[in-house]
């Protein structure tokens, strides 16, 4: 019998921006390959989001979190509670930039997580504020990173395909930076975020215009307002900026090439 066909897939665990709603979980994603799969961020409650996304969390294997804000790294001591007390025995990656980790760090010190007994291994691996930073790889997909132009240290990630030349970028949270357009160049899809002009973030016409400079095949907005929003008005507005085409992120989404 031929063994079937297993084809990576990056599920989408959440897309709203940080005031999550009935139907939006804060933005958060999943790699999941035959050997690995990868967390990116983490909030609420997150054994529970990866099981209703089908997905098994004795299958972690790495985990890169984006920067220290608390709707993107909020569930990452329930995660590492809940896989001890499962039974967890193999090591945890964990990968970010040295500003988001040392405070991960300090944060699990308050919760005393160096008396629980027979704790399986985590390994903290600092990243540099270095463009196409190598953050790690298999057989399967590479994964590098970027700083991008945020309210603290931030990175943005860079995923890519071997097997089948296919490349996804996500921008993160970031205001409009010439990281991102290098980081997504020639993408296939770029997820990018749609929070809204400010300090630190983008509007949807800001994301369509990265997209068309970085030159990449379609674009999903991400981290946007969910409350009450007009979701049909984001697209419309990256459109307005990119020819592409133009989807809003949403929670489950599974994207695969």
């Amino acid at each position: 019998m031929m063994e079937e066909m297993f084809v990576p897939k990056l599920v989408i665990l959440g897309s709203s921006n940080a005031i999550p709603d009935e139907s939006h979980e804060n933005t958060h994603m999943a790699l999941k390959g035959r050997e690995r799969m990868v967390l990116i961020d983490c909030v609420n409650n997150p054994i529970v989001r990866l099981s209703q996304a089908g997905l098994d969390v004795n299958d972690l294997t790495d985990l890169i979190l984006t920067h220290f804000h608390p709707d993107h790294v909020s569930g990452v001591p329930s995660l590492l509670m809940n896989m001890w007390l499962l039974g967890r025995k193999r090591a945890l990656n964990v990968y970010g930039l040295a500003y988001t980790l040392d405070r991960m760090q300090k944060l699990m010190e308050f919760y005393d997580w160096g008396t629980w007994p027979n704790f399986f291994p985590v390994n903290f691996h600092n990243l540099p504020e270095v463009e196409l930073t190598p953050v790690l790889e298999d057989k399967e997909f590479r994964v590098k990173a970027s700083p991008v132009h945020h309210i603290v240290p931030t990175i943005g990630l860079r995923f890519e395909f071997p097997e089948n030349g296919k490349v996804l970028a996500y921008s993160c949270d970031t205001e409009p930076c010439e990281e991102v357009v290098r980081l997504s160049s020639s993408a296939d899809i770029l997820i990018h975020e749609a929070a809204g002009a400010s300090y630190g973030h983008s509007s949807p016409a800001q994301a369509g215009a990265a997209a068309r400079e970085a030159e990449v095949g379609e674009l999903l907005l991400i981290h946007y307002p969910t409350r009450g929003a007009d979701y049909e008005g984001f697209v419309n507005q990256a459109r307005a900026t990119f020819g592409g085409p133009v989807r809003l992120a949403t929670d489950f989404m599974e994207i695969t090439f």
